[in-house]
């Protein structure tokens, strides 16, 4: 990444950090507990904010400055994962994209929400970068899956794949991993008063 694209992206963490992803090293927010966009996504739709936040670590999430955040301008266009350092650059990279490859090998956003397969759910796909609305989608997704699934590990490999088999049993190992270190940072925020050291 070239020093231009890190300064701006720097920047970018710092307001980004005020509304939605201000984590802790190790990948938490810093009470150990998901940021607010999380928090209110998860109770509108009825999911676990830990479990929407931890998906969108294992979808979108980047180390920058050793800290482990979901970035909201991440695309992953045939298996292959970009990051920008603003929704407009993100935008025209998926309409290039669309250019070039089928919509169901488009995935955008903190929750990776699919272009070809949920891109139904919004106006343009480029509204996949509006982190609120990227959130409250991937909160609603995963709760159809848990409706059918009645179990929420199972939901969130189905959130991956909802055919099911390997590739979903992987991704929910993932997931349960970014969920581990929440519960323990949450642990630990509790157990210093409400601070991580």
């Amino acid at each position: 990444m070239g020093a231009r694209v890190t300064r701006h992206l720097s920047t970018v963490l710092h307001v980004a950090c005020a509304i939605f992803v201000c984590l802790a090293p190790g990948g938490t927010h810093a009470n150990g507990m998901p940021p607010p966009a999380y928090e209110s996504a998860a109770y509108m739709h009825g999911v676990p904010a830990d479990v929407l936040f931890a998906i969108a670590l294992q979808e979108s999430g980047m180390l920058l400055r050793g800290r482990l955040i979901p970035w909201p301008w991440t695309l992953n266009v045939a298996g292959r994962p970009y990051r920008f350092a603003n929704r407009a650059q993100a935008c025209e990279a998926i309409r290039r994209a669309l250019l070039h490859v089928p919509s169901t090998r488009i995935d955008v956003g903190l929750g990776q929400i699919n272009v070809g397969f949920q891109g139904h759910r919004v106006a343009h796909p480029c509204a996949l970068l509006d982190p609120y609305q990227n959130l409250a989608l991937t909160a609603r997704i995963l709760h159809e899956h848990y409706t059918l699934a009645e179990d929420w590990v199972i939901a969130i490999g189905y959130y991956h794949r909802p055919a099911g088999g390997e590739r979903a049993e992987h991704y929910r190992r993932a997931v349960q991993r970014h969920l581990r270190r929440i519960a323990d940072a949450s642990v630990r925020a509790e157990g210093t008063g409400g601070t991580l050291p």
